[in-house]
Parts: structure tokens; C-alpha cells; sequence
């Protein structure tokens, strides 16, 4: 008797033990989004180049259009979602901008991290609808490394694209893991299914979310086009993901002239600087002792795969039928949870029938090309499979690493890693420890492995997790100074600068040095002027205001719309101060073309490694002719070369490109001539300029040596 009762109770310990692990997994899901929007709360704040963001996003509520200064069509965004995201939701909500970002930022990060999580369950457990592997507790683990780090919940707000980016990785992540366990199903036509049409929508979005994400999601798309299908169906995946950034990138070539934003002209994003990139990457280990959880991780994670396949190679090929299933891999093709086969559309209408399986009958061909066809429709099969879908992932993770590393980095501690170490992260998310009794003695001597190994990973993890929760001050007292990498604690810095804990406002940064005198200044002068800043002053700027009447104004009659011109490397702070008919420009080539299209500098700082002198400015401006009214720091000869420089035909058709009025003659120009003008360069030096371009060197002038 007590044998036929002792089956049924470990039925029900078992269901018990396993509704117990999927509250867990919740509960840790719901625990892990907490830590993490805590952490993100504290250190809130927005960045320099958050708030160049903005100034776009308030041209286009102003009807302006997606452009820095008014007038000229310069994409300084990198990221085109991330803009438009703030436009519309500024336009539904009618919040302040900053508020906006901040909410955006947190939301996505949260979701993001949901998300890896969620698809590291499917991973490891499978669907309702098709199940895998039996009942095992999923322990927070890699993402606690994610969310822990200073950097990540620095970036999680700071009004910059990264919470869209990782939230973009996260949904990619849990659609990959649905569609590998799902069934392939079309529709009338050969349509896709809605969730394998939405999943194609987002994966085509890539472009749009980052530049670099194009190779991420030309990963995930290739994947999805290499799985079984119809040539219709793989048609309408075509068509659904390319569509959007297709008609964008059109749509970009003819407004701004460039195949990318400027922001990648202006930091060269396909130049080579291995040194640099490789202290980036010290520069984000060393200071959290990163190698630690990660080593942990990486022991874990080899360990899960090791426990999810000796027992199935201990029960020998007696338990793996299917061919799919000796490669460990699901098919997606086998059905459902139920046991049910899913009638493939595959090739309807073709030379060749499907049947339950996948398998294809040939109907008059020899047993070579049948065995041909079936080998490589079994391939396309054991696409679509988590094994394929994680390793994908992985090879991302490495390409993103590779080309972060070798484009140099950047100057904002950790920031563009970020990326790369959520991919990496994701397979090991959440770990697994089994619950329940073994089944059988396999599985009870691979338990006697993992378990304990699994176990002291995750507690490293945790460990490193309070270690750096206690250590680490997100409000540090010693001065926070640019590294000799040129990298620097982003957040900490302004901190510092403005006095404020939270710099979330644009009116915070106006106690950043040089910020309240340049407002009072601009807003003082009535008869328009370019605004320099002085060199060794924090609280001085000159302001070269126009020596002779404006075009139609007597003398000393002021202009009712006076020109006024502010150059200065802080852009985002410069530019949501100041009104939206004041241009702004900086000296690195975010917002200024000119400054984009010169050489990198060999040893110059990541992200600043370009410089346009002032006298480029001066000589596009025009706002002094008599060489008494330069400052004396300013050389005469320098702005006299400069204008002749300017005459340069490649020259003034790139400025005509982005300036001149957007007729249908000058859009199809710009769309055949943009990535021309993305490869053009001029010298920052003026003088060199003018040799390069066989233009006449202007005479000398005496440098006036006054007292201004």
C-alpha cells in the first residue's frame, strides 16, 4: 500500500516544490527591479549630453524640425528613437523635458533588466506551451552584477540613450528565447505570425536605437531569416523589419546629408585606437574588483550547461530519437506542449510535402538529394533553438566588446561597456538549482556538482554585491578629476562643479563655471555678437559684438533680431540656457560640421580628440572687420585664412548641403553625395586649409597688440 501511495505524494511534494520556485523566481524579479530603481534613484541625474538631447527635441516642439541650431540640419543625437521617444511622450504628458528623460530612462532600465531575467527563464524552463527540463529554483544571479554596478545605475537615468539601449538588448533577448521555443506557424500569404512580426518590427529598430546596434540586429535578423520558412515568409520578415529604418535612412541622406549622425563624423566611430579602448575597459574593472563576480559567473554558467547536458548524454541514444535532440537542441517544429504536431506551411505548394517533424518526404528524387535536402532542412530546423539564440547572443556580446575596444572607448567612466556587459550577462541572469528528487543516479551525481558549485558562485556574487552597495559613496568628497586616459566619472564631476547632488535640471547647471555670466551677457547684448570664453577665467567671457551696421540699419540702429553666436565645449548646458534663436556651437564637432570634418588628433582625449580653432567661427561669422576690435588672444592672420579657406568649392558644398534651402534638387543631392561628405576632410589649421585646397594665401597683417 505504501508503495502505491508514495508515487502520487511525490507527484504533489514535486508540484509544490516547483509553484514554490516560480514565486520565488517572481519575488526575486520583483526584488532585483527594486535594488536596481533605488540605486538609479539615488544617483540620479542628467548629463551634459543628456541635455543636448533636448535641445532638439525643444526645436522640434518649437516646429523647427530635428536640428541643433534653427536653420541648419545637423543630427547630434546618436540616437534617433531616444529623441523622438522624449518628443512624443513630452507631447502626451506635457511635462517638463528633463522630467520626461528621467522617466523614460528609469522606466526602460527597469524593463530591461524584467526582461533579462524573464528571458533567462525561458531559457532554462521552456513556455506553458512547451515546456523544458523539470522544476528548478531560478536565483537572481548575473543581473545582481548588473544592477549593483556604480556606472550601470549612473546611466540608468543621465538623460542618455543607454536605458533605451539595454531595454532594446533586454526585449530582443526574451522575443529570441519565445521564438525559439515557439512553433513556426504562417499565416494566409505566407504572413508571419503577430509575435514574429512584432519581433522583426523591434529587431529592425537596432539602427534606429544606436548605430552599432545595426550589427546586433543584423545578428538577430539573420537568425530569424536563416530558420525554416517560405521564401513568402521570409519575404514579409524582410519587409517588416527593414522598412522603418530603410525609409529613415533615406529620409536621413536627404535631410542632413550624412549616412549616420554627426556625432559619428565627429568622433570617427570607425577609427582604430586599441590602447585607448583597452584602458576604457581597465578603467571599468579595476576600480569594483569586476573580474571577481564575473570569474563567479562565468564558473556558474559553464557548470548550468553542464548539469542540462550530462544527464542527457548519461542516458545514452536510446532517449534521443530525433536527431535535433542527440544536438541537445528543441526543435521548434516538434508542436506544441501537448504533444500535437504543427502542420508546417514550409513550401506549400512546392515539389515537396511537409510532415509532423519537419521531415521532408521527396516525391521523385533520388536518395541523395533527399538526403541532402533533409540535412539541410534539419540545419534550418536546429536554427531556431535556444542553444543557437544564446550563442548568438554571446557573439554579439564579444563583437560589441571588440568594437568598443577598438574604436578607443570613451571619456565617460564605464558608459559604452554597459552594453556589452548586459549581453554578456544575459544566459546567466538567473541560475538554476534543481528541486525536487533526482531522477535517477545521473542526475544525483551531476546535483552533487553543481549544486554546491552553483551555490558559492552565487554567494561571491552576493558578496560583491554588498561589498560595492557599502563601499562605494555615490556622493564623494575627494575632487573627481579627468584620468590621464581622459576618462572621467561623469556624474561625480558635475556634482562637484554645479554643488548639486541632483543635477536634474538644466537651471541646476547654470551654477557650473562660466554658466551665469554667459546668460547675462547674451541676454544683455541688443546688437548681436559672438560669445567666447576667455581662456583662464571661469566667470569671463568676450563678447565680439558686430563693428558696423547690420544690412539695412543706419549706424548705431539696432537690429530687431540680433545674430548672437555662442561657442563653447559644453553644449548641452550652453544650449538649453539660452533661447532657441541664440546659436550654439562647440569645438568637437557634436553641433558643429566644420569641426566634425577635420582629422582626429593622435593623442587626443576620447570623444574631444577633434578641435576647431575660434577663428573658424569668427571668419563664417563675419562679426568684426577692423582687426583693432579682435581680442588680443585672437590672431588676425589666422581669421583672414580662414575665410579664404571657406571659399573652397568641396568646402562650401558641404556647408551648402546642410545650410542651403531643402529643394527636391537639393535632397536628391544630398542622397547621392552623403556618404561623400562623410569622408571629407579639412585641416583645422587655416592656413594648411588653404594650400590643400590651392586657394591664394592672404598678405600678413601686423597683429594689432591692444589692450582687449
Amino acid at each position: 500500500m505504501s508503495d502505491v501511495t508514495a508515487a502520487p505524494r511525490a507527484g504533489r511534494g514535486v508540484g509544490r516544490g516547483a509553484r514554490r520556485a516560480e514565486q520565488a523566481f517572481w519575488a526575486g524579479l520583483a526584488v532585483v527591479v527594486a535594488i536596481f530603481l533605488a540605486g538609479a534613484w539615488q544617483r540620479r541625474w542628467i548629463a551634459d549630453d543628456g541635455l543636448i538631447v533636448l535641445r532638439t527635441v525643444r526645436n522640434l516642439v518649437a516646429g523647427n524640425g530635428p536640428v541643433f541650431n534653427a536653420g541648419e540640419r545637423v543630427e547630434s543625437n546618436t540616437s534617433t528613437l531616444w529623441t523622438y521617444l522624449i518628443y512624443f511622450t513630452h507631447e502626451v504628458v506635457g511635462y517638463r523635458l528633463e522630467l520626461v528623460a528621467l522617466g523614460l530612462a528609469l522606466t526602460l532600465s527597469m524593463v530591461a533588466v524584467a526582461c533579462a531575467m524573464l528571458g533567462a527563464r525561458v531559457m532554462y524552463r521552456g513556455t506553458r506551451r512547451a515546456p523544458a527540463g523539470g522544476p528548478v529554483l531560478l536565483l537572481p544571479f548575473g543581473v545582481l552584477v548588473y544592477v549593483m554596478l556604480p556606472p550601470a545605475r549612473d546611466f540608468a537615468s543621465s538623460g542618455l540613450e543607454t536605458g533605451l539601449v539595454i531595454c532594446w538588448i533586454g526585449v530582443m533577448w526574451l522575443g529570441m528565447q519565445l521564438w525559439a521555443r515557439a512553433p513556426h506557424r504562417e499565416g494566409p500569404f505566407g504572413l508571419p505570425a503577430p509575435a514574429t512580426a512584432v519581433l522583426a518590427f523591434v529587431a529592425g529598430l537596432g539602427p534606429l536605437v544606436r548605430p552599432e546596434m545595426a550589427l546586433a540586429a543584423a545578428v538577430f535578423l539573420a537568425l530569424m531569416a536563416a530558420a525554416r520558412q517560405s521564401w513568402r515568409h521570409l519575404g514579409w520578415l524582410v519587409v517588416i523589419a527593414g522598412t522603418a529604418p530603410v525609409v529613415y535612412q533615406l529620409w536621413r541622406m536627404s535631410f542632413y546629408a550624412l549616412p549616420y549622425p554627426l556625432t559619428a563624423v565627429a568622433k570617427d566611430a570607425g577609427g582604430s585606437k586599441w590602447d585607448k579602448g583597452a584602458e576604457y575597459l581597465w578603467d571599468l574593472l579595476a576600480p569594483y574588483v569586476l573580474v571577481l563576480p564575473l570569474a563567479a559567473v562565468l564558473v556558474a554558467g559553464v557548470v548550468a550547461l553542464w548539469a542540462r547536458t550530462a544527464p542527457r548524454r548519461a542516458a545514452g541514444p536510446a532517449s534521443s530519437g530525433h536527431p535535433l535532440l542527440r544536438l541537445g537542441i528543441r526543435s521548434s517544429h516538434r508542436g506544441s506542449g501537448s504533444g500535437g504536431t504543427v502542420a508546417d506551411s514550409v513550401q506549400r505548394g512546392a515539389d515537396e510535402d511537409s510532415v509532423p517533424g519537419g521531415v521532408v518526404a521527396g516525391s521523385a528524387r533520388g536518395g541523395d538529394d533527399d538526403d541532402e535536402v533533409g540535412r539541410l532542412l534539419r540545419l534550418r530546423g536546429a536554427v531556431r533553438s535556444t542553444r543557437v539564440v544564446t550563442i548568438a547572443f554571446l557573439v554579439v556580446a564579444v563583437v560589441m566588446l571588440l568594437y568598443v575596444t577598438r574604436v578607443g572607448g570613451d571619456f565617460m567612466h564605464g558608459r559604452v561597456l554597459l552594453p556589452s556587459l548586459f549581453l554578456f550577462l544575459l544566459p546567466v541572469s538567473v541560475v538554476p538549482l534543481p528541486v525536487g528528487p533526482a531522477r535517477g543516479s545521473a542526475d544525483a551525481s551531476v546535483r552533487r556538482v553543481a549544486v554546491p558549485v552553483t551555490a558559492a558562485a552565487w554567494l561571491v556574487v552576493v558578496g560583491w554585491a554588498v561589498t560595492v552597495q557599502v563601499t562605494e559613496d555615490p556622493f564623494r568628497e575627494e575632487p573627481e578629476t579627468i584620468t590621464a586616459a581622459g576618462i572621467v566619472d561623469e556624474r561625480q564631476f558635475y556634482i562637484q562643479r554645479t554643488g548639486h547632488r541632483h543635477p536634474l535640471l538644466a537651471d541646476d547647471y547654470l551654477d557650473f563655471p562660466r554658466m551665469r555670466a554667459l546668460v547675462r551677457d547674451v541676454s544683455r547684448n541688443e546688437t548681436g555678437a559672438v560669445f567666447l570664453p576667455v581662456p583662464g577665467f571661469q566667470d569671463r567671457w568676450d563678447v565680439l559684438s558686430y563693428d558696423r551696421p547690420m544690412p539695412g540699419l543706419a549706424p548705431f540702429e539696432l537690429p530687431e533680431e540680433p545674430v548672437k553666436t555662442v561657442v563653447f565645449l559644453n553644449l548641452g548646458m550652453t544650449s538649453m540656457n539660452l533661447p532657441l534663436d541664440v546659436g550654439v556651437y562647440d569645438t568637437v564637432g557634436l553641433a558643429s560640421p566644420l569641426a566634425a570634418h577635420t582629422d582626429r588628433m593622435e593623442d587626443g582625449r576620447i570623444g574631444h580628440d577633434k578641435f576647431l580653432p575660434y577663428d573658424w567661427v569668427l571668419a563664417q561669422t563675419r562679426v568684426i572687420e577692423d582687426p583693432v576690435n579682435f581680442p588680443r588672444w585672437i590672431d588676425v592672420n589666422w581669421v583672414n585664412q580662414a575665410e579664404v579657406a571657406l571659399q573652397c568649392p568641396a568646402t562650401q558644398a558641404l556647408i551648402e548641403s546642410y545650410s542651403a534651402p531643402l529643394t527636391p534638387e537639393r535632397r536628391w543631392s544630398n542622397l547621392v553625395n552623403a556618404f561623400s561628405f562623410a569622408e571629407y576632410r579639412i585641416n583645422r589649421i587655416p592656413a594648411y586649409e588653404v594650400q590643400r585646397c590651392g586657394l591664394p594665401m592672404p598678405e600678413e597683417v601686423e597683429k594689432y597688440q591692444g589692450t582687449r
